[in-house]
């Protein structure tokens, strides 16, 4: 019994790590606000706000938001992007990603452009609009 228990921990640290995709770490949003690090969650990824450019907003509230409950919580922190599935390497859809300054929940997408950098989209129905992030 114990010979399996050590093959099997030999196994298992000789397999390959898999590599992150590249869609994960922090990202800077396209007007330079603030940064996102998206990271897996479970199986699928989501995102949270960890800085803000001005100081003065690292201690707001979504007061934006529909929800009474959540007013309350701060920016700093925030969850923004959730349940993305991958499509394909640099490839997320079938998220969500939240709008602070509307309190909006939309349906979203990401994927990285040849250059590097993120493109991150919001839709309504079949209609998108995207924003390109930097690596930070």
């Amino acid at each position: 019994m114990r010979a399996i228990a050590i093959a099997a921990a030999f196994t298992l640290a000789a397999a390959p790590a898999l590599a992150a995709d590249p869609v994960e770490g922090e990202w800077l949003t396209q007007s330079g606000s603030g940064k996102v690090r998206i990271a897996p969650c479970g199986a699928r990824l989501c995102g949270a706000i960890t800085w803000l450019k001005n100081p003065a907003d690292a201690k707001a509230t979504d007061a934006n938001n529909p929800d009474a409950r959540l007013k309350a919580r701060p920016i700093l922190g925030l969850p923004m992007l959730w349940g993305f599935r991958q499509a394909a390497q640099g490839k997320w859809n079938g998220g969500k990603i939240y709008d602070p300054a509307s309190g909006k929940t939309y349906d979203s997408k990401m994927s990285i452009n040849a250059n590097g950098t993120l493109k991150v989209e919001g839709c309504i129905l079949m209609v998108c609009q995207a924003q390109t992030w930097k690596r930070s």
